[in-house]
This record gives C-alpha cells, structure tokens and sequence, in this order.
C-alpha cells in the first residue's frame, strides 16, 4: 500500500532541499500532487499481471496471435525518471487452444509498467505473466521505449530507442515462428 503521506513529507523535504520554499504559493500543494501521481503511477507494486490472463477461453486456435503498438509509461528505478513507448506481444495458443481477450494483455503490461524498474525486467515479467496465466506454447514480447534519464540528464541524447525482447517457447524453438513475428510488428 501507498504511504501518500510519507510521500507528502519526503517531496516537501526534497522542495526544501534544492533551495525552493515549499510553502510558496506555486509549491504549496505540490507534495500532494505528487503522492496522488505516484499512487496512480505505481499503482502495479503488489500487483500479478498473471491474474489478468487466467480467464480466457479454449476454442481449438492454434495460430499465432499479435498485439502490437501497445503504449504505456513505466518509472526508471535509477532516478525515478518516466520512460514510454510500445509493447508488441505474439503468443501461439498451447495445445487446447486456449486465448485470452486481447484487453487482458494490455492491461498485464500496465500492471507491469506501473512500478519502478528498468526495460529489461519489464520486458521478462510481461513474457513471464503470459507464460503463468495463460500456458501458452510460446511468447514473444518487444519493447521499444525513450528513457527520459538518456534524455534529459547524463548523456542526453534525444530520440534515442531502446528495444528488449523476451522469447519463450515455440518463439524460440520454431526460427520460422520468431521470424513471422518480428514481421508482423515491422521489426
């Protein structure tokens, strides 16, 4: 659960530390803004993605199945800048054929984007929740996002894309399977 008011208290220190005044007109409800912001933006801590995928169905569909362009916003765990961009998902039904609504796999990449971490263990717990929800014969996720700490701060190179992929099952046992999929998402 979101201690809004500890959060409250640390974003009035943090004001206070850079030199402002939190109590400044412009700044005075800003440390609420905040701790309402961050329990909207982490709202998927404590959350299992999987439960979004158990209910589905077994209609005998054996075909690959892709969703792409899936936007979401996730928080770098480093310094809790926001990074966002698209999710592209394909899965290949296991043996009953079993599916899943295609709003349930939007919504385990929000739960899953909605916490502090980096690209690369998003992209596996997006693979991994489908894997655990659904039993699948094989999963292919990509992510491709901008990273606001490369933007902004250190480096800061603008535009530039950071793509991860997580292949599992017949995606990785089947090249001809992970190569009609990366077709289908443009990769």
């Amino acid at each position: 659960m979101i201690n809004e008011q500890q959060i409250k208290e640390a974003v009035s220190s943090i004001i206070a530390a850079i030199g402002e005044d939190p109590n400044r007109d412009g700044l005075l409800d800003t440390p609420q803004r905040v701790a309402e912001m961050y329990s909207e933006l982490f709202m998927g801590i404590n959350r299992n993605a999987a439960e979004e995928l158990s209910t589905g169905f077994d209609l005998g569909h054996r075909e690959m199945i892709v969703v792409k362009d899936i936007p979401f916003y996730s928080m770098c765990e480093h310094h809790l800048l926001p990074f966002y961009g698209v999710a592209h998902i394909g899965y290949i039904p296991n043996l009953n054929g079993r599916v899943v609504g295609i709003s349930k796999l939007a919504r385990a990449v929000e739960i899953i984007a909605r916490r502090p971490q980096i690209q690369e263990r998003m992209t596996t717990e997006i693979a991994d929740a489908i894997v655990d929800g659904l039993d699948p014969s094989g999963v292919a996720v990509v992510i491709q996002a901008e990273h606001l700490c490369m933007i902004m701060r250190g480096i800061k190179k603008a535009g530039s894309a950071i793509i991860t992929s997580a292949i599992r099952g017949a995606f990785r046992s089947h090249p001809e399977s992970r190569a009609e999929f990366f077709s289908l998402i443009g990769k």
